[in-house]
């Protein structure tokens, strides 16, 4: 990365920049770069630009050309108006970026420029090109030869930029901010911001010195009368002043105009331009005086200049929010040694998209955190920010990452030191409290989740989500890393190495001023003398955090305390079973180190100890250093101690600070007087406690004493020993751990020692604080309340006294005195009282009603008048806890019996006190609206409120309460705050949807317009969790069951879930199918101006609610003879086709009535649905005559045939397109089998030696390609196995042998990899032996079916069928029942092709096919290789066939029809996988039930549609609606062999070959296939139709009719408007959109296929009368496909919810009842023992509860009758194998009348639904259809 310049061929030495700005938006001016060359071959120089204009370039001082391209602000997609080409854009938008890191200018060196060599530099020498570690005294070892060095040459490029998108801000006066101030500065909008405003090398490594002129306007106002030069400005005008960063040379008056002003800066210091900054405007300027006690410090340095720089009328709250900086900065200079630049400057602007922007010498800060006098909680924050923006100039700034790995180290030591002056400034409790809460914030996010913090492999800059995490976990890492070095050397830890790494900085002595990590822990070594290699591997580079189990026992024999120790590390137990987890992660399984434990001996002193810690479990005895048994009274020291304590309860401070004593509470009046401790209800311990307590060795023990680890300790001490901790431990950190163990403990004395410390103002502040929340645990009714009561007595100090001595605090009213905020201490302890309040429960979730009205006269009374602070974030803490106390945090119960929507049951108290808080609530928010707070922090605080209110239901969520407040004109975060109660709302209604969409393009704030995009994404998911957005799981899953599985199911359920989420997200009218995010999506993504940011936010969004569609790749037609060859297809380019993609056959010429099956004219299409291993095609054909092109790159024609009974001549076989794997012959089964083995074998762990090819060097085997002649590893068989070199898998299995037989000939017995080799050998013998097993199962039950393979059968129209579509066959190879083989589906668009061949095609399958007599008995065959091409050949065979046998059939035409009662009918689908494969794709298919698509309605259109880039119709019945009357029962039919078909399976089909698209794939169900012949006149159709339904016909119009490409079809043609006089002569069935609506209003419509005829007849009269490729014939084709996707949703058929659920609840029953535990799962034949039992009961009919509940869980069932098909086969396939008389099969009977009996109800229902539409659920509304 910093070595980028030796690839580019120059460097930068020097950059001028001149611009004059205009603050309407824009600026113009010139760059002047000294490039020094590389090369003298260097040519073109590459310089970064985006959004400038370039004008001119000139190179040493010749004109020159140049080249400039921004790929950002160029992004096109192929169909910008098309929101499902969403991918295409974020591909785009990748590429832009890419291509945007080499240069958008280019810039052309002229001729007339030479090079001219000023000398030799030596190599050795360190120049930016090397970057070596710190090297030690000694030679150089680098060669030192001659580099040459060309003089420098200068390039002049002027430029300007007009309205930026990102690098600049341009901050303007509006409307809705009349008052703001204009001004302009440089923003870190995006990653290359720098690059936006200046033509540069955008690189953070890519430094130089920079000289900057500005030329601004005098004054931004008009004046009426202009001064001379010298007049000082009027009172009250601000003049312009432009800050920069480095020095401020001269400030000088334009030499032409009067009116403008330039500023001259130099930064000599060399600098990246992502480190350089600019602002203009009228700025206050307020110098940072000297601090005058460092001034005069010994080595007599100046102090750097500081400036602040603010807008006007922000100069009150400069003064304050900046009076710390000088003392930072000489806290800084003091230790880390002098600052290394010459000054530094803060500019608060407006609009800042970040909190900062850091540059050198000079910080961009948010005007927000500027802050008044009467500010407390501000400060915090702010001290912070601009303490750390300082710390950056020294480790940061100066000094840089080496690598982006490296950022750890320099974020980490920035925030490091200013921590460190946090301490100094605000005191070492407030950085030891924020320690320990950073501690616990990384313990809870370091769960695994997260990589380590240095990650040298990663070459990219940290994630934008991962990189937070760094800055928290970084600076911990350091300060462990000061205390350990501290600890075990000889130095003081950080404080020695620190200064160091600064001085080698400013010395020069640190190349490039770059820091590593590796030089970083040298340097510690250096100074401490403590390798930190170890710790370095654990927290450095390693990720995870460890916990601790500690317990102490005192062994009184050996006079030591024993103290147990167990370690675990949670983040590695997450991955411990994901080696690929551990790999990227890196978890740590064990920390190593010592730890420091402080027993506090009884005597009262402190004796430390270490314990080594290097095994996860230890016992260590620590020895104990006072000599007596009884240690509490008998001791001098302890004597002392106890007169030390009366003196300091006597008042005496000496003898109290030497007693070492924190609790002062003895001196309290409440724990002295005994009638107060009456009041405050104070326990004491007990006699036994007392007891116990003085025989205890030693008061208490403090595990970790000096936080030198990142780690969760759980110590098991007594409760006094805590109380003894609390109380006697000066450390922040140990009275922290002592309130969090205490709070676990629920007893009156606990209660009363947390209150005495919130009560003891000697602790710190944020300890009481803590004590108050600790107080919740003991507000509970076994006690009685005690620690609601101890909360309430804390809280009456602010109060007003009551009239009664003793009140009744659970009744009283609190009345508080006048604020007084003074003692800030006591200001957050009583913001914490008001929090504690608040959490206290009932067992039912709910808040006491005297809390609420507490909260309620809290805010009623409050009284801020004479208070001198402001109460703004005290009123926001109140109205927080008024709304926590009001909702209850036990979830309502839902279930099917309650409504989700109620609102939860409040009696008439909890209604008058919600209406009190609302009242008062909603009061705040009118005050501040007329006097505003501080950033309007109450507004925020009350949109919260009814936000969480809204929420729970407690009031009616209205969006226009706060839809105002969204507007411009309001502040910032009152505006992200009313966008957050919008977004938890039903935002995407269309009218929302697109302001929020204009909002996030347009919007002048882009602080909200990443908001509001960001949060469009956030909160659809937030939407479906509260209910807001049903999924399908919600709506139909609603009889829930647990049957022991679920913590197995939990996370595929995890999966399912989110599928199911965005599937719900994709189907909703109002997300998935908005039109207003169809229509802006897209252009707003698209246009240049967007925020990076934003268009990423909208392009999850696209993700998340638009099915992407998949980008068509390049096409690439060969066209060859039209005569069949037997040479292969030349090589196909290397294009990545997606798998769903569909070549198509495209014809042109014929005669359209050329197939006299056609009731109209139409181009047929034979379509074969594409497989990721087939390479199936989709094809059209119309005559022999006609020479079809094929898409896919290679063409046939289809041959004529011999006389039927010979078979086809094998010269005759067209060469099909063979997958690549599969070109040796190998066939789909073994290439499956090898892939999966494959796959297994490298991701095994003993594989990682055999993974790669040896090499001799890395692996240290120089000899061995002398021993091994033939190397062999899995990646070279990987490669062989995808480019086809295997002919079968034993040819895969042999090279794996020698992969074996290599390693053990080379390794002698015993070695590692001889081992690994043994290991690995056998995990790969089970596999194949199981594998073998499978495969030659499947090879036997294939023989079958290669010998007497079924005719093809073919899908008929919905509309008409001839009565000859149904007969079987006469045939001799028809007549047999027919295995199952693949079929094929033709589809005719709108036309029913109904042809089939008389017999099948005889070619066998295989590498060399033989031809042999249709029907001789079985024979074991050749080894099928199933490339598809025997498939398609005679799938074409027999359609040539079907016209030869056409009369003949027609004489036989009574005889078959008689025939075809007896036969099962012929159902009809897409090709399907040989029937071995189907169980594993079924499987697949329930898997993932999101991707399940549902069957498409028949779509009779004619015309060639585009099957290449729309998916094929989903499979579906013969035209006839899936119903269980649709196709006969194959079940039932005792004519087929002994296999049945599920009705379920879309029965539509003869399941044979599926195709690979994730869908459920059916039984193979053997059938006698009819032959299909066309009379010469069509009968009445014998198939259902379905009637039409004009309200989903004009849905399906109006979808159309939107298109914009439907604007030519919406009106009838006129010949003569539309110039195409002879129309009407062509074409004889004219018709348009405009006359189906028509007719649609008359009713002539009866049937949906009707309806879908004449929208075939507009697209198929387009393409007949228009040429293809041309303007009306692509129309055609987009809208087609509209309307086959609303088709397919118009006729779409499932079961109904309400039987659905009826079924799950019967399968529940089953699963719940003992009989049918022999059903539950899959049969594993080899765990029950029986390994015969797929060839008896094959595995596509193998069914059990499990599978079957999986099928109905995923909507597979269209009928209940299909249901219980698949019951009926899984009991025969018991029956079948066990017999009827054995124990299992007595069960199935048993079962079968179970079912029966609990189904019998519903068979009725589904008779009802028989051919209804699925969408209409109510009964009143299904048909039934005769």
């Amino acid at each position: 990365m910093q070595r980028e310049h030796v690839r580019r061929g120059f460097t930068i030495s020097h950059q001028k920049v001149v611009l004059e700005i205009d603050f309407s938006g824009s600026l113009w001016g010139y760059t002047e770069l000294t490039v020094v060359p590389a090369s003298k071959d260097l040519k073109t120089l590459h310089l970064h630009s985006r959004q400038c204009t370039i004008h001119s370039v000139t190179v040493a001082s010749h004109p020159a050309d140049f080249v400039y391209h921004d790929p950002l602000a160029n992004l096109n997609i192929s169909n910008p108006q098309d929101v499902h080409v969403h991918p295409e854009l974020k591909r785009k938008v990748y590429s832009a970026l890419a291509e945007g890191d080499e240069g958008e200018l280019s810039i052309a060196i002229p001729r007339e420029v030479s090079f001219r060599q000023s000398g030799h530099i030596a190599a050795g020498i360190m120049s930016e090109a090397a970057t070596p570690e710190p090297q030690t005294p000694g030679p150089m070892f680098q060669p030192t030869l001659p580099v040459p060095e060309f003089n420098p040459i200068t390039v002049n490029i002027a430029y300007s930029v007009r309205n930026p998108a990102d690098g600049l801000q341009f901050v303007l006066p509006t409307d809705a901010y009349p008052y703001r101030v204009p001004h302009v500065y440089t923003t870190p909008s995006c990653p290359d911001a720098a690059r936006c405003w200046v033509p540069c090398i955008d690189n953070l490594w890519e430094k130089c010195t920079w000289e900057f002129e500005f030329v601004v306007p005098r004054f931004l106002e008009q004046r009426e009368d202009t001064p001379v030069d010298d007049e000082e400005p009027l009172e009250g005008e601000s003049p312009t002043v432009v800050v920069c960063s480095g020095e401020l040379v001269e400030q000088v008056a334009h030499p032409y105009n009067s009116n403008k002003t330039i500023f001259l800066f130099s930064q000599s210091t060399l600098t990246s331009v992502q480190h350089i900054a600019f602002a203009a405007g009228p700025f206050y300027v307020h110098p940072i005086p000297a601090d005058l006690s460092a001034a005069e410090d010994a080595s007599g340095t100046t102090q750097p200049l500081m400036h602040a720089f603010c807008l006007p009328g922000h100069e009150g709250l400069l003064a304050n929010s900046i009076s710390f900086m000088r003392s930072a900065m000489s806290y800084y200079s003091t230790e880390f040694g002098s600052y290394p630049f010459g000054s530094h400057k803060l500019v608060f602007v407006d609009e800042m998209p970040t909190q900062r922007f850091d540059s050198a010498t000079l910080s961009l800060v948010t005007v927000d955190l500027l802050y008044g006098e009467d500010a407390i909680d501000q400060v915090f924050e702010t001290r912070h920010c601009l303490s750390h923006a300082l710390a950056c100039q020294w480790m940061g700034i100066n000094i840089q990452p080496k690598t982006w790995s490296d950022t750890w180290l320099v974020n980490g030591l920035g925030l490091y030191i200013a921590g460190l002056f946090t301490r100094k400034l605000l005191g070492n409790n407030e950085y030891r409290f924020k320690l320990k809460k950073d501690m616990e914030r990384v313990l809870q996010l370091d769960n695994g989740s997260m990589p380590p913090i240095c990650q040298p492999q990663q070459l990219d800059p940290p994630d934008s989500v991962t990189l937070p995490f760094i800055d928290l976990k970084a600076p911990l890492v350091l300060h462990i890393l000061d205390r350990r070095l501290g600890k075990s050397g000889t130095s003081l830890g950080l404080s020695r190495v620190l200064p160091k790494v600064f001085l080698s900085a400013i010395s020069g002595e640190m190349p490039n001023n770059l820091i590593s990590t590796h030089s970083f822990l040298r340097t510690c070594r250096k100074v401490s003398g403590i390798d930190p290699r170890s710790f370095a591997e654990q927290w450095i580079y390693g990720s995870g955090c460890p916990t601790f189990g500690f317990s102490a026992t005192f062994n009184r024999k050996k006079m030591a305390v024993e103290i147990s120790m167990r370690q675990d590390a949670p983040a590695f137990k997450v991955h411990e079973n994901n080696e690929v987890g551990k790999a990227l992660m890196k978890p740590v399984p064990f920390f190593e180190g010592q730890m420091t434990i402080r027993i506090h001996e009884a005597d009262g002193t402190p004796y430390e100890h270490v314990l080594d810690i290097r095994s996860p479990y230890k016992r260590y005895e620590v020895p104990f250093n006072t000599k007596y048994k009884r240690v509490r009274r008998n001791t001098k020291r302890y004597l002392a101690r106890q007169a030390a304590a009366q003196a300091a309860a006597e008042g005496d401070a000496e003898a109290a600070a030497a007693m070492d004593m924190v609790d002062m509470g003895f001196g309290l009046e409440i724990w002295e007087n005994e009638k107060e401790r009456e009041n405050w209800k104070v326990a004491d311990w007990t006699e036994e406690d007392e007891q116990n307590m003085a025989g205890q060795t030693y008061e208490w023990i403090r595990i970790d004493a000096d936080f030198e680890w990142i780690a969760a300790i759980a110590f098991d001490q007594k409760d006094y020993m805590w109380v003894s901790q609390l109380q006697r431990d000066r450390d922040v950190v140990a009275q922290y751990e002592a309130i969090q163990e205490l709070s676990k403990a629920q007893n009156p004395i606990i209660s009363s020692t947390l209150t005495k410390t919130v009560l003891v103002s000697n602790y710190y502040y944020r300890i009481r604080s803590e004590a108050a929340q600790a107080l919740v645990s003991c507000a509970i009714q076994r006690l009685e309340w005690l620690g609601l009561f101890h909360l309430f007595k804390l809280f009456l100090r602010y109060c007003y006294e009551p009239d009664n001595p003793k009140p009744d605090l659970f009744s009283h009213t609190y009345v508080p005195r006048p604020n007084d905020f003074s003692d800030y201490a006591e200001y957050f302890v009583r913001k914490s009282l008001i929090r504690a309040i608040s959490r206290v429960r009932f067992e039912n979730g709910k808040t006491p009603p005297i809390i609420r009205q507490f909260l309620v006269d809290q805010l009623r009374y409050n009284d801020n008048t004479s208070n001198p602070y402001s109460d703004a974030f005290y009123i926001c803490t109140v109205i927080s806890a008024l709304a926590c106390a009001t909702i209850s945090t036990v979830p309502p119960e839902r279930g099917e019996f309650t409504a989700t929507d109620s609102q939860p049951v409040q009696d008439a108290q909890d209604a008058e006190l919600l209406k009190q808080a609302l009242a008062e609530v909603d009061r705040y928010r009118s005050m501040d609206r007329l006097i505003p707070t501080y950033h309007n922090v109450v507004t925020v605080a009350v949109i919260e409120f009814h936000l969480m209110f809204s929420v729970a239901n407690l009031i009616p969520h209205d969006p226009r309460t706060f839809f105002p407040l969204t507007r411009e004109g309001n502040y910032t975060q009152v505006r992200m705050a009313a966008f957050d109660y919008l977004f938890l709302t039903k935002w995407y209604t269309p009218k929302v949807m697109r302001y929020i969409l204009a909002v996030t393009a347009n919007d002048p704030s882009r602080i909200i317009r990443r908001h509001v995009a960001q949060n469009a994404c956030l909160s659809l998911a937030l939407l479906v969790s509260m209910g807001e957005v049903k999924t399908l799981k919600e709506t139909e899953s609603v009889l829930i069951e647990e049957d022991g599985n679920g913590a197995e199911k939990a996370k595929e359920n995890k999966k399912s879930d989110m599928d199911l989420m965005i599937k719900a997200f994709r189907k909703d009218r109002e997300l998935g199918k908005s039109e207003v995010i169809r229509e802006s999506l897209m252009p707003i993504a698209l246009a240049p101006e967007t925020d990076h940011e934003v268009r990423w936010c909208l392009l999850k969004v696209a993700d998340l609610l638009i099915r992407g569609a998949e980008e068509a790749p390049p096409k690439v037609t060969i066209h060859l003879p039209p005569t069949p060859v037997t040479e292969s297809a030349p090589p196909i380019p290397s294009v990545k086709l997606p798998l769903k993609s569909r070549p198509t056959i495209k014809t042109t010429g014929g005669p359209p009535t050329r197939t006299p099956t056609l009731p109209f004219a139409g181009t047929p299409k034979l379509k074969l649905p594409p497989s990721s291993v087939q390479g199936d095609h989709s094809t059209r054909t119309h005559s022999a005559a006609a020479s079809p092109v094929l898409d896919r790159r290679d063409t046939f024609t289809v041959p004529k045939l011999p006389p039927p009974k010979k078979a086809p001549a094998p010269e005759k076989k067209k060469p099909q397109h063979v997958p690549k794997a599969q070109s040796a012959g190998m066939s789909l089964n073994d290439l499956r089998a090898c892939r999966n083995a494959l796959k297994k074998l490298q991701t095994h762990k003993r594989a990682t030696v055999f993974l790669q090819p040896v090499d001799p060097v890395r692996d240290h085997a120089p000899s061995y390609f002398e021993v091994i002649k033939n190397p062999m590893d899995l990646s070279t068989m990987n490669a062989k196995l995808e480019s086809g070199k295997y002919k079968d898998r034993f040819a895969f299995e042999d090279d794996f042998r020698l992969v074996i037989s290599n390693a053990k000939f080379y390794n002698p017995p015993g070695t590692y990899v001889y081992n690994e080799a043994l290991a690995l050998e056998t995990f790969f013998d089970k596999q194949w032996v199981r594998i073998n097993k499978t495969l030659e199962a499947a090879d036997r039950a294939a023989q079958p079916r290669a010998a007497n393979p079924p005719p093809a059968p073919v899908k008929a129209a919905p509309a008409t069928r001839a009565p000859s579509d149904s007969r079987p066959a006469e045939s001799p190879a028809s007549a047999t029942p027919a295995a199952s083989r693949p079929s094929i589906k033709l589809k005719v668009g709108g036309a029913t092709l109904s042809e089939t061949p008389s017999k099948p095609a005889t070619k066998a399958k295989g590498k060399k096919a033989q031809p042999r007599e249709p029907a001789p008995p079985p024979r074991p065959p050749t080894p099928v290789i199933d490339d598809g091409s025997a498939d398609l050949l005679e799938e074409v065979i027999a359609i040539e066939r079907q016209k030869d046998q056409g009369r003949k059939q027609r004489t036989t035409h009574s005889t078959e029809k008689e025939k075809e009662k007896h036969a099962p009918k012929l159902v009809i689908g897409k090709r399907k996988k040989p029937f071995e494969d189907q169980t594993e794709d079924e499987i697949l298919a329930l898997a993932t039930p999101s991707k399940k698509e549902r069957p498409a309605p028949p779509t009779p259109v004619a015309g060639q549609s585009s099957a290449a880039s729309t998916p094929a119709p989903k499979a579906r019945h013969n035209g006839v609606p899936h119903t269980n009357g649709s196709a006969v029962q194959t079940s039932k039919a005792k004519t087929v062999k002994a296999t049945t078909v599920a009705p379920s399976e879309p029965a539509t089909e003869v399941p044979q070959r599926a195709s690979a698209k994730g869908k459920e794939k059916e039984v193979a169900t053997p059938v006698v296939t009819p032959r299909a012949t066309t009379p010469a006149k069509p009968k009445k159709a014998v198939v259902q139709a379905t009637p039409v339904n004009e309200k989903k016909c004009r849905e399906i119009l109006k979808m159309l009719m939107k298109v914009p490409e439907a604007r030519i079809f919406l009106k009838p043609v006129d010949p003569i408007m539309d110039g195409c006089p002879t129309y009407y002569d062509e074409i004889k069935e004219p018709m348009d959109f405009g006359t189906m609506s028509t007719k649609l209003s008359e009713g002539t419509y009866t049937t949906m296929e009707d309806f879908a005829r004449d929208v075939g007849h507009i697209f198929r009269n387009c393409r007949t009368f228009n040429p293809p490729t041309t303007y009306p014939v692509n129309c055609a084709d987009v809208v087609e496909r509209v309307f086959k996707k609303e088709w397919a949703k118009a006729m779409e058929k499932k079961l109904a919810w309400n039987e659905k659920r009826s079924l799950q609840a019967i399968m529940n029953k089953l699963v719940a009842d003992p009989i049918s535990f022999v059903f539950r799962e899959p049969v594993d034949p080899e765990l029950l023992g029986i390994p015969t039992y797929f060839d008896i009961i094959p595995r596509k009919d193998a069914r059990d509860l499990r599978t079957i509940r999986q099928k109905l869980d995923a909507d597979k069932y269209d009928c209940v009758e299909a249901w219980e098909a698949d019951m009926d086969l899984m009991i025969n396939n018991a029956i079948t194998f066990n017999g009827a008389e054995s124990e299992v099969g007595r069960i199935a009977v048993v079962m079968r009348n179970k079912y029966k009996e609990l189904a019998s109800g519903l068979k009725s229902t589904a008779m009802k639904r028989k051919g209804s539409d699925k969408g209409t659920p109510q009964p009143s509304k299904r048909m039934k259809l005769s």
